[in-house]
C-alpha cells in the first residue's frame, strides 16, 4: 500500500474514504466498503484511498497524546487486508484546521486529490471549527463531478459502534462489546524483552511485551489470549496475559505486559508477537505470599483453558 503525509505525492485520481478511523471498527468498514478495489471494479482507474488525519485533531488541540486503538502499523495491516491501496496522513496543522468546508473540498480534495467518489459517515464535521457536515460536503463536491456517498451510523443492537464506546469497554474489561464492535478481536502486537524473570521462578514463564508507547492498554488484570508469531507455527497459542504494575512483588511505575504461552517451551526474546485479548479473567490483584500469587496463576491457566 502506498503511504504518504503529501497530497502531492498520492497517486491521483481517487475514490477514498475520508475521517479519523481509529480502530477501523464496523462503522468504519461500512464507510470505506464502496471505495475498496473490489467494490470499483479491477479496471476502474480511481485508486482505492483512506485519507486521515495526523495527528488526530483532538491531540492537536489539546496539546495531549491520545492513545490509538490502532497505531500506524496496525492500521496499515487493517487497510491492506480490508482492500485500500492508498493511506494519505494529511498532517493536521493550524492552517489545515481553518481552512473553510469549501476551500478543503475544493483546494484539497477535489484539486489536489482528484477525488471522484468519497465516502463519508453520517456524522463527518470538517473544516473551521467543524462547521461542514457531510450534507455540504455533497453539496460542495457534486458540482465538480465527485459522488460524495453517506453512511448511516452503524449500530450494534441499540448502541453506536464507535471508537470512543469501544475504548470504553476496553477500560472496564468487556472484550466481548470491544470484539463485537470491532469485527475482530482487539489486539496488542509489540516485541518481546527481557524482564526480572520472576515468572520463571514460578513456573509460569512469561513473555514481557513492548508494545508502542501511544498504543491503548485495556484495563488490569488477567486476560485469556491467543498469541501468533513467526516463531510460534501457523496456529494461534492459547496463553494467559496480565496487564498491571505487579503489586504483589512491589509494584512497578511502567505497566508490564507478561504473557504465558500454555504448553509451550522456548526463547522468545527479540521476538514480535501478536496478542489476541480473547476474555477478561478477573482484575488485577496483590496477593499475601508469593505461594498465594503461584497458585492463582494456576488458576487462571486453568480457566482459560475453559
Amino acid at each position: 500500500m502506498w503511504i504518504t503525509s503529501s497530497t502531492q505525492q498520492a497517486l491521483t485520481p481517487t475514490a477514498l474514504a475520508l475521517g479519523n478511523f481509529d480502530g477501523l471498527h464496523r462503522g468504519h468498514q461500512t464507510v470505506m466498503a464502496p471505495i475498496t478495489r473490489g467494490a470499483l471494479g479491477e479496471n476502474s482507474p480511481l485508486i482505492s484511498t483512506v485519507v486521515t488525519f495526523d495527528p488526530h485533531p483532538r491531540e492537536f488541540f489539546s496539546g495531549q497524546r491520545r492513545p490509538l486503538l490502532t497505531p500506524l502499523d496496525e492500521k496499515v495491516q487493517q487497510l491492506e487486508a480490508f482492500g485500500i491501496e492508498q493511506l494519505v496522513l494529511l498532517p493536521f496543522t493550524q492552517a489545515l484546521a481553518h481552512l473553510s468546508p469549501q476551500a478543503f473540498v475544493e483546494d484539497i480534495l477535489i484539486a489536489q486529490l482528484q477525488a471522484r467518489r468519497v465516502a463519508v459517515g453520517a456524522d463527518f464535521c470538517f473544516g473551521r471549527d467543524r462547521s461542514g457536515t457531510a450534507a455540504e460536503l455533497r453539496a460542495i463536491a457534486s458540482p465538480h463531478g465527485c459522488e460524495v456517498l453517506i453512511t448511516p451510523l452503524h449500530c450494534q443492537g441499540s448502541e453506536r459502534v464507535s471508537s470512543s464506546a469501544i475504548r470504553q469497554a476496553l477500560a472496564q474489561g468487556d472484550i466481548a462489546s470491544a470484539t463485537a464492535g470491532l469485527g475482530r478481536p482487539y489486539a496488542l502486537q509489540g516485541v518481546v524483552v527481557q524482564g526480572q524473570q520472576l515468572g520463571r521462578t514460578l513456573g509460569f514463564p512469561t513473555a514481557n511485551l513492548q508494545v508502542p508507547d501511544h498504543k491503548l492498554l485495556p484495563c488490569h488484570g488477567v486476560y485469556r489470549v491467543e498469541v501468533v508469531g513467526d516463531c510460534l507455527g501457523k496456529s494461534p497459542l492459547l496463553g494467559v496475559m496480565n496487564i498491571g504494575r505487579r503489586p504483589t512483588v512491589g509494584g512497578e511505575l511502567q505497566r508490564t505486559i507478561e504473557v504465558h504461552l500454555l504448553d509451550w517451551t522456548g526463547d522468545l526474546y527479540g521476538q514480535k508477537l501478536t496478542v489476541y485479548l480473547d476474555k477478561f479473567l478477573r482484575p488485577e490483584q496483590k496477593f499475601p505470599s508469593l505461594a498465594a500469587l503461584k497458585a492463582q496463576i494456576a488458576a487462571d491457566c486453568q480457566g482459560a483453558r475453559v
